[in-house]
C-alpha cells in the first residue's frame, strides 16, 4: 500500500489512539471540486462505512457560485431538491497531512430511489462508464495529468478584496526550468510535494513555467480513475496549503494576457495482462490500435471539446504561439499540435494538449477515451503526422468559444451514443447557465472602453 493510504483497520487503529478524529467524506462535482462533509471519525466508522451518508442533490445542479439554477432533470425546485447517497470508495481512504488529525475518502454517488442506482451525470460515473467500455475490449487506461498553476504572494482573502486585480506574482519573470526562480518559493513547493506524497500521491518533480509566478508539480501516471481522484485531491490540497502559508494559487486557464495554465493529459492503453498496446513493430513503432485511437480523436474532438474546456475562460487560452493548441493535428514530439505522441516502446503515449488548468479531469479523460474508442471500433485510418508549425495549418480548428463547443456537444450523435442523453443534456444545460451568466455580466473591459469614450 502506498504511503499515506489507509485500510479500514488502520483507520480504526489511528482513531483508537487519538491520532485521527475527522474523516472528510467527499464527492467531485461538475467543476471537479471536492464537496462533502467533515464527519467525526468514530461516527464515520460506526455509521458511514456501512450505511453511507447523504447530501443535497443540488451539488450536481449548481453553477460555480453554488447558485441554484434551472434546466436539470435530476435536481430542481420542482423535484424538491432531494438527497444523493455518498457511498465511500474505501480504496481511496487516505491521510491528509496538511490537516492534522484528518483522513479523506472519495465517494461514488447513488440515487436514493431506485436505491443504489448510479447517478449518470456525476463525473466519476461518466468516467467509469467509459472505462467499462474499454474493458469490453480487454483494455485499461493509464493516465497522467500535468497541471500548471500561478502562485501569488497575496492571500485568497486579500485577492478577493482587491477584485483579483493588482496581485503580486511569486516570480516577476519567466522561470521556466529555472533553478534560481523555483528556489524563491521552494518552501511552498516542497511542502506541497511532501504533503501530497503523504496523502498517497506519487510525486515526480516540480518546475517553473513561463508566466510570472507559474509552476507545475508532476505526478506519476496511474490507472485513469486513480489519477483523476488524485488530481482533484491535489488541486484542493494545494490551495489549502497555499492558504495556510498566506499565499494563493490559481488554476484558471487564462489569468491574464500571458500564457495560460494548461493541463496536458497523457494517456496510454494496456491489455488486461498489463502489456502496453500502443507500441508496434513497424518502422514508426506505432501499433494499429494507436493509429485508430488517434484517428478517433481527430474525427470527433471538436464535438467533445466542451468536456476538455468547460468554461468561458477556457477558450481565452487558445492563442497561436502560446503552446496552447488552436488546430486538431497530431505529431511526434510537436508541441504546436493538439495531439502529441511522446515516448517510445512501452512508454509510448498520446498527450492531449487541449485541456487547461480549469478542466474536470474525469470528464476530460472520459472524452478522450470515448474519442479513442470511436476510432478503434470503426477502424478509422490515421492521416500522416503533421510536421512544422500547426498554428499555420488549415486543419480543423479547436472551437473558439464555449458557445461553439457547447452547441457542437449538444448536437453530437457520438456524445449521445457514448455518454447517454441524460449526461449530454445535463452538461449542455450547465454550459447554457454559464453562458447566460456571462452574457448578463458587465466586465472591466467594457467599463474601460465605454465609461468616458462611448
Amino acid at each position: 500500500m502506498r504511503t499515506g493510504m489507509l485500510s479500514l483497520a488502520q483507520l480504526r487503529d489511528h482513531v483508537e489512539v487519538g491520532e485521527l478524529d475527522t474523516v472528510l467524506v467527499v464527492m467531485t462535482d461538475m467543476q471537479g471540486r471536492l464537496q462533502g462533509k467533515r464527519c467525526a471519525a468514530r461516527y464515520f466508522l460506526d455509521e458511514v462505512v456501512a450505511h453511507a451518508t447523504e447530501a443535497c442533490d443540488y451539488l450536481l445542479a449548481v453553477d460555480v457560485e453554488m447558485n441554484t439554477v434551472d434546466g436539470y432533470a435530476t435536481s430542481s425546485w420542482e423535484t424538491g431538491y432531494g438527497d444523493l447517497v455518498l457511498r465511500p470508495d474505501m480504496s481511496t481512504l487516505r491521510l491528509v497531512p496538511w490537516l492534522p488529525g484528518t483522513a479523506l475518502v472519495i465517494c461514488d454517488i447513488e440515487q436514493v430511489r431506485p436505491k443504489g442506482a448510479p447517478v449518470a451525470p456525476s463525473p466519476r460515473q461518466v468516467l467509469r462508464a467509459q472505462l467499462d467500455r474499454l474493458a469490453e475490449h480487454g483494455l485499461r487506461a493509464y493516465v497522467g495529468t500535468e497541471l500548471e498553476f500561478l502562485v501569488f504572494d497575496d492571500s485568497y482573502e486579500s485577492a478577493w478584496q482587491a477584485g483579483y486585480r493588482g496581485l503580486t506574482p511569486a516570480n516577476q519573470y519567466n522561470v521556466d526550468y529555472s533553478m534560481l526562480g523555483t528556489s524563491r518559493i521552494e518552501p511552498l513547493l516542497r511542502r506541497i510535494r511532501n504533503e501530497m506524497s503523504g496523502a498517497g500521491l506519487y510525486v515526480e518533480s516540480a518546475k517553473g513555467e513561463c508566466s510570472p509566478g507559474q509552476h507545475e508539480i508532476a505526478f506519476r501516471f496511474d490507472e485513469a480513475l486513480i489519477t483523476c481522484d488524485n488530481h482533484s485531491i491535489y488541486k484542493t490540497g494545494a490551495k489549502e496549503i497555499a492558504a495556510q502559508e498566506g499565499r494563493s494559487l490559481s488554476f484558471m486557464a487564462k489569468y491574464n494576457e500571458r500564457e495560460g495554465n494548461s493541463c496536458h493529459i497523457h494517456i496510454s492503453l494496456r491489455a488486461e495482462s498489463g502489456e502496453p498496446v500502443f507500441a508496434g513493430a513497424g518502422q514508426d513503432g506505432i501499433s494499429s490500435l494507436l493509429r485508430h485511437f488517434i484517428a478517433g480523436q481527430l474525427d470527433c474532438l471538436r464535438e467533445l471539446t466542451y468536456f476538455l474546456a468547460p468554461n468561458i475562460n477556457s477558450y481565452k487560452r487558445f492563442v497561436p504561439g502560446s503552446f496552447a493548441p488552436t488546430v486538431l493535428a497530431w505529431g511526434r514530439d510537436n508541441r504546436t499540435c493538439a495531439l502529441r505522441l511522446v515516448g517510445s516502446g512501452p512508454s509510448l503515449r498520446m498527450e492531449n494538449r487541449i485541456p487547461g488548468g480549469d478542466v474536470n479531469p474525469y470528464l476530460a479523460v472520459a472524452a478522450t477515451i470515448a474519442a479513442g474508442l470511436h476510432g478503434i471500433e470503426r477502424g478509422l485510418p490515421l492521416e500522416p503526422e503533421f510536421h512544422g508549425n500547426a498554428y499555420r495549418s488549415h486543419r480543423p480548428r479547436v472551437p473558439a468559444t464555449l458557445r461553439e463547443a457547447a452547441d457542437l456537444f449538444g448536437a453530437s450523435k457520438l456524445a449521445r451514443t457514448a455518454f447517454g442523453d441524460d449526461v449530454v443534456d445535463h452538461y449542455r444545460n450547465a454550459a447554457r447557465v454559464e453562458l447566460e451568466a456571462f452574457d448578463a455580466a458587465v466586465t472591466d473591459w467594457e467599463r474601460v472602453r465605454g465609461f468616458e469614450r462611448l
